[in-house]
């Protein structure tokens, strides 16, 4: 009688009734092999003349079954292997372990000059000599190399000597692209006996007091306006006879003073961009009157350090100019005297980086801005297609109507308006808002002002992009370019009414009616 292809299954090549066990634990894996096996030649036996079409499903199934135990003998045997591969390494580093611990049980205390001393005080460098504790000595950053004991140190170690505690050490330094060390923030973070604590925040209220008094004052005005050019002669006569100071202005303010008199020759001006350059190395107090237009100018004009700035209310809307022009000789005498409060507004410093460039350090001339950078598509009908990177980290690939890179001096302009949270213009940060997005889930984010955001735009783009810096000096970006955005080093100190806290609320109060609404009837129903 012929033997079924089941039967068959149960011997082995070398007609064993069974399989014997094998090693590592496959004889699971062998036995399903041995399944798919017998199933597989059933399977592709030739079918009878005339047979049921159930049978031909059947066969169909077969072969789906013998599929499935194949793959699960193969992930089967691919896990032990796995697993015995992970007992081999936890085997190898327990072996290290106990090898070190045995190391430092048997070299616990040194012997020097006949005497027992602790490892908690000394270290044995490679030569066998013991290397004295470093302290924090508080000039490279950070730190504090002070080992710190449990405070029951005594008693425990004459009981039980090995159980002594001792707590790491660690250094914190400051790290700067380009620069070994960075100590112009070592007062933000302080370390105390292991701990870390906040100590008093840079973003505190910053006071300005003059070593000596200003001589030089340089007044940028609104154009085109009567009222401003009326309340600019009227200062610049004043600042002159009562305080005695040297006055600059623009070219075009010293045209229309000289045409309403010639009292005003003494009104000093520059003739080229080359002197405007050495504009911060001559002015000490910069007076503007206008708007956050003119104050946007004012921090455009100086390419490095800016003198402080003192801005007038003269414009529609007045977020960075706290000061009324009908005050001004009261406000005036006060700075000049000092000491003032005063806002540090950050400014972003962004670079292009052309396609063709051969590396990033061939860059177009940087451009700072006090508000917001913007990418948008332009007249583009198709969507903006942005690569984002924050410290060559990949952020996001924005599509939309573009994107706004803020400072927080801008946080209530552009970014603003396109869902941006407002931000105290003191708090050190990037604001990242996207224009439009193509996705509901895309929402604002704020960086840490130390952070490089780069913005590029992929090959694959439909269509350009353009950038426009604080609305003006509009860039064509093709595909390959990319716009490369940090925070400059040179701030632009404008003066406080009051102090920057309260300059920034009453500013979102009076110029946005922040949560204005009708307070609610007291006299309505009550709990009972």
């Amino acid at each position: 009688m012929k033997q079924s292809p089941m039967s068959s299954s149960n011997h082995t090549s070398n007609g064993n009734a069974s399989v014997l066990p094998l090693e590592n634990g496959f004889s699971d894996s062998l036995s399903l092999l041995n399944s798919e096996k017998a199933v597989e030649e059933l399977s592709q036996q030739p079918l009878l003349h005339g047979i049921d079409d159930h049978l031909i499903e059947f066969a169909e199934a077969l072969r789906t079954v013998a599929k499935a135990l194949r793959q699960a003998a193969e992930g089967k045997a691919s896990a032990q292997a796995e697993a015995a591969e992970w007992k081999r390494k936890y085997e190898l580093e327990r072996s290290r372990n106990l090898h070190l611990e045995r190391k430092v049980s048997s070299e616990e205390h040194l012997i020097e000059d006949g005497r027992v001393v602790p490892l908690t005080n000394q270290t044995v460098l490679s030569d066998g000599t013991p290397e004295q504790s470093e302290r924090c000595c508080g000039e490279h950053g950070i730190c504090s190399h002070e080992v710190l004991r449990d405070g029951e140190r005594d008693c425990d170690a004459r009981v039980v000597p090995n159980k002594m505690i001792r707590k790491a050490s660690f250094k914190l330094s400051w790290c700067c692209k380009g620069e070994k060390s960075d100590q112009k923030k070592h007062d933000v973070v302080s370390f105390e006996k292991g701990n870390i604590t906040t100590a008093e925040r840079s973003s505190k209220q910053i006071s300005l007091k003059w070593e000596s008094p200003p001589q030089t004052v340089l007044i940028l005005t609104k154009p085109n306006s009567t009222a401003v050019r009326m309340l600019c002669s009227e200062m610049v006569r004043w600042l002159k006879e009562q305080k005695s100071l040297n006055i600059f202005v623009e070219p075009r303010v010293r045209t229309e003073l000289l045409t309403d008199s010639s009292y005003y020759q003494f009104v000093q001006t520059w003739e080229n961009d080359n002197e405007v350059l050495r504009l911060h190395t001559k002015v000490d107090v910069v007076v503007t009157l206008g708007g956050d237009g003119t104050v946007l100018w004012a921090a455009n004009m100086f390419k490095g350090p800016v003198p402080p700035v003192v801005p007038f209310s003269l414009g529609s809307l007045g977020f960075m100019t706290p000061f009324y022009s009908e005050h001004y000789k009261e406000y005036l005498d006060s700075i000049l005297r000092g000491p003032i409060s005063i806002t540090l507004r950050h400014r972003l410093q962004c670079h292009v980086i052309r396609d063709a460039a051969k590396s990033d350090l061939e860059t177009e001339e940087p451009i700072l801005v006090l508000n917001e950078v913007t990418i948008d598509r332009g007249i583009s009908s198709f969507l903006s297609n942005l690569e984002c990177y924050c410290d060559n980290s990949f952020v996001t690939c924005v599509q939309g109507d573009g994107l706004i890179l803020s400072t927080t001096s801008g946080s209530t302009a552009y970014s603003l308006a396109a869902g941006g949270s407002m931000v105290h213009p003191q708090v050190p940060g990037i604001l990242f808002t996207p224009i439009c997005p193509h996705s509901l889930s895309f929402r604002p984010l704020i960086l840490p002002e130390h952070v490089t955001i780069r913005v590029q735009v992929p090959f694959n783009s439909r269509g350009h992009a353009w950038a426009s810096f604080d609305g003006k000096d509009r860039k064509k970006l093709a595909p390959g370019d990319a716009l490369v955005c940090s925070m400059a080093p040179w701030p632009v100190p404008t003066a406080c009414q009051s102090d920057s806290t309260s300059d920034f609320l009453r500013s979102i109060h009076e110029g946005l009616h922040w949560n204005l609404r009708k307070t609610q009837s007291f006299d309505g129903p009550r709990e009972t």
